[in-house]
C-alpha cells in the first residue's frame, strides 16, 4: 500500500493511507544499512502485519523531492511563517531568516502576522510596507476572534506545508483551526516573559483536507545560516532578483559599492529600509564566519 509517514517516535513511523487510517509501522533493517532515515512528509510503501491492529513494514521510501533539516521532513510543498504582531513582538530578523532558509530550500513562503487584533492600522501598515516588494503571500488574521480567516484554507489546500516560527505567536491555534482533531495543546504566553512556552514537541503532519497536511514545529528564537556564503546571500532577498545584473560591477553585493542599482532603488523608496538593513547585518555576519 501507499501511504504518507505523518509522524515518527521510538523507531515506529506512523503512516497515513490517505483517507482515513493511520497505520504503525517500524522500518525494514536495509533502510539502516544503507543510512536511509524515513522522515516525516515520506511518501511510501508499506506492507500491512495486521489489518486490525493497524500495524505494517515500511517496505520502500519513494522518491523524495526534497527535504529539510529543522524541522526534519520531506516532501514539503510550501512554508507558511506565523508571527505575531504582538505579544510577542515580531522579531523581523528571525523572520527574514526564516524566508532565506526556505529559498535556500527552493520552498515557496507565506507570510502569516497573527493577533491583528491587538494591533492598529499603522502597525500593520508598516508590517505590509516592509514586505510589499519581497513578492510574498502575505495575511493578517486573528485567530481568536477568526478575523480574516475566509479564504485562508485556500492556502493550505492540495499541499504539504510546514508551520513555522517562534513559541507564543499561535501556530497551535492556527492547526487547531484548520483541524480540531488535531487537539493540539496551545501553550500559554508567559506574563513575565511574554514569550511562548515551547508547546509542540516533535514534528507531525496533521491531514487538514484531501491530499492536504500541515506540521506544527516546534517553535525557537534563533535560527542560525551560517551555512550560506556572503557573496551568494543577495540571491535569497527575492526583491533584489528585478536588479540583478544593473549594477556598475558583476558580482555587486550591494553593500559599498558605487552605482549600485539596489542602493537607488532603496534610495527612490522602492525597497524597504529595513529589509535592507537586515541584509546589510546579515552580510556582515556572515563576512565574519569562519569557514575550513
Amino acid at each position: 500500500m501507499y501511504g504518507k509517514i505523518i509522524k515518527g517516535i521510538a523507531g515506529f513511523y506512523y503512516v497515513h493511507n490517505g483517507h482515513s487510517r493511520v497505520f504503525e509501522c517500524k522500518a525494514k533493517g536495509i533502510f539502516r544499512n544503507k543510512k536511509i532515515k524515513p522522515l516525516v512528509g515520506d511518501d511510501v510503501i508499506f506492507d500491512i502485519i495486521d489489518d486490525a491492529e493497524g500495524t505494517g513494514n515500511i517496505v520502500e521510501i519513494c522518491e523524495r523531492k526534497n527535504s529539510i533539516v529543522r524541522p526534519a521532513a520531506a516532501n514539503i510543498d510550501q512554508a507558511v511563517i506565523v508571527f505575531a504582531v504582538r505579544e510577542p513582538e515580531p522579531n523581523l530578523d528571525l523572520l527574514n531568516r526564516f524566508l532565506i532558509m526556505m529559498e535556500y530550500q527552493d520552498i515557496p513562503s507565506t507570510i502569516i502576522f497573527n493577533k491583528s487584533d491587538l494591533a492598529d492600522d499603522s502597525l500593520i501598515q508598516t508590517l505590509q510596507d516592509i514586505y510589499c516588494s519581497t513578492g510574498y503571500e502575505l495575511h493578517f488574521i486573528s485567530v481568536k476572534d477568526e478575523h480574516d480567516m475566509d479564504n485562508l484554507r485556500d492556502v493550505f489546500a492540495g499541499k504539504t506545508t510546514v508551520l513555522a516560527g517562534p513559541s507564543g505567536v499561535g501556530k497551535s491555534s492556527l492547526m487547531n483551526w484548520l483541524n480540531p482533531e488535531a487537539y493540539m495543546e496551545v501553550g500559554s504566553l508567559s506574563d513575565k516573559l511574554k514569550r511562548g512556552k515551547h508547546t509542540t514537541r516533535h514534528s507531525e503532519l496533521f491531514p487538514v483536507g484531501e491530499n492536504s497536511y500541515v506540521m506544527d514545529t516546534p517553535g525557537f528564537s534563533s535560527l542560525s545560516i551560517d551555512y550560506i556564503e556572503h557573496e551568494q546571500l543577495r540571491y535569497y532577498f527575492p526583491e533584489f532578483a528585478e536588479y540583478e545584473g544593473k549594477c556598475r560591477f558583476n558580482g555587486c553585493v550591494h553593500d559599498k559599492e558605487p552605482d549600485c542599482a539596489v542602493k537607488e532603488a532603496l534610495a527612490a523608496k522602492e525597497l524597504s529600509s529595513k529589509r535592507y538593513n537586515n541584509y546589510i547585518n546579515l552580510l556582515n555576519e556572515l563576512k565574519n564566519v569562519k569557514r575550513y
